[in-house]
């Protein structure tokens, strides 16, 4: 039985050494569009959230939890708010790779000048004014006199409050204006050392909603509320329902109106498209249930925001998640998806390169013929105008070499379909064996 397997009609082992330099070509290429291609993204990306027990800084853990099922390590960079975020955008030296950012902190040729992309619009952050509940505010024009704590720069909330005075003619030196963070301002609020504070954000934020259930402590009604997002484009109007914080206790006791510029997503346009995707794809799951001020399906949006939104995110908004991503495990997923274009490549590669085998494949068995045919062409020649004090001695050397060409002839294995060169081998040994016994036999 081994012997028969060597009377093939194809030989595998010549197949392969007549495909190995076209195998080694396309895997060469191959390795080189991976590198190229990096289909691979990072396992580590930062992040840039907000203060403590801030909305920014929830949904960091969120979204940090959401890709680790995925091996991707988000790290929290904790910030003042959007503003400082921004600036980490900015600087190629924070190493900060995505930042949540409001609406209304940029323009649209700054970030596209900055190279900063939006992978959407995620919630909306009401401006929430607080105030003590001894101080009775009805417009922003009231507020003259009083101590109003607004937040650090860096959170961007100063600079949207004092727009808001400034459309209202209140100048910002005719109230006392203080820089607190978020919690010693809480704290301050509630000791009375300051007569109201403003927040910018989601009412998930632990501070709002213990804020909004403390006693002594009241809302702000944005009664035109309308009106401000016709003088700002980034700001929207959304309601405070009655009874929304708590239903037993009827909390608030009534609409509150409310206006509200978006969180966004932020990156650098460098960062990598299946993280965009992932992130994307986690923001469905964190914001796109409904909320207080969100029905189903309103977020995230790629609207609602000034900075130019990513093609892949754009394209996830609208069509969902690939066919691939829905059925194979994400890196195996992300692997043919941006590996998909150097198939196409390699599919116009192969084919010509593919036509080169099948004559190499036949070269490669025909030439374990007809190297005989050289030793043979040799013998000939041997005996080609002999003198005839040698002719005895190198017919009979002749001959044994060629016995020696027969035998090693003999040994040879081709695929049953080249017989016919392997018996006309043997066929031109036996003439040139009868030719040399003719010459020995006349002399």
């Amino acid at each position: 039985m081994p012997r028969l397997f060597k009377f093939t009609s194809f030989s595998i082992r010549d197949f392969l050494v007549a495909a190995a330099p076209t195998a080694s070509l396309v895997a060469l290429i191959c390795l080189l569009a991976y590198w190229l291609a990096d289909p691979a993204p990072p396992r580590h990306v930062t992040i840039a959230t907000g203060q403590e027990n801030s909305a920014y800084e929830m949904f960091g853990k969120q979204y940090a939890n959401a890709l680790a099922k995925f091996g991707i390590t988000v790290s929290a960079k904790p910030s003042l708010g959007s503003q400082e975020n921004l600036q980490h955008l900015k600087d190629l030296g924070s190493g900060v790779d995505i930042a949540f950012v409001q609406s209304g902190s940029t323009e649209q040729a700054e970030a596209e000048r900055k190279g900063l992309i939006s992978l959407g619009s995620l919630f909306t952050e009401p401006v929430w004014l607080f105030m003590r509940d001894k101080k009775y505010v009805t417009q922003l024009t009231q507020l003259r006199g009083l101590k109003i704590n607004v937040g650090p720069e860096g959170t961007g909330v100063p600079g949207l409050f004092k727009r808001l005075l400034s459309v209202n003619g209140v100048e910002p030196n005719e109230l006392t204006l203080s820089a607190l963070e978020n919690t010693p301002a809480t704290v301050a609020l509630l000791e009375g050392r300051i007569d109201g504070l403003v927040f910018s954000s989601a009412p998930d934020a632990p501070l709002i909603q213990m804020l909004l259930q403390t006693p002594g402590i009241k809302l702000f009604n944005f009664a035109q509320a309308e009106a401000y997002t016709r003088r700002f484009s980034f700001l929207s109007h959304v309601v405070l329902p009655h009874g929304i914080v708590d239903l037993g206790r009827d909390l608030p006791a009534k609409d509150y109106h409310l206006i509200a510029p978006t969180a966004t997503l932020v990156a650098r346009d460098n960062l990598h498209p299946a993280l965009i995707d992932l992130f994307v794809q986690a923001a469905m799951e964190i914001h796109g249930g409904v909320g207080w001020f969100r029905r189903q399906g309103d977020f995230p949006s790629a609207s609602y925001t000034e900075i130019p939104v990513s093609p892949a995110a754009q394209k996830l908004y609208k069509n969902g998640p690939s066919l691939l991503q829905r059925y194979l495990p994400f890196w195996l997923a992300n692997f043919f998806e941006r590996m998909g274009v150097l198939v196409v490549a390699l599919g116009a590669l192969i084919f010509p390169l593919s036509r080169i085998v099948p004559p190499l494949y036949v070269w490669k068995v025909r030439s374990r013929v007809y190297r005989w045919y050289g030793q043979l062409r040799a013998v000939e020649q041997a005996i080609e105008d002999v003198p005839a004090d040698r002719r005895t001695a190198v017919y009979s050397e002749q001959l044994k070499r060629l016995s020696d060409i027969e035998s090693g002839v003999n040994r040879v294995s081709i695929p049953l379909s080249f017989a016919e060169e392997l018996y006309g081998l043997r066929s031109h040994i036996t003439s040139v064996r009868q030719r040399l016994m003719w010459l020995m036999a006349g002399d």
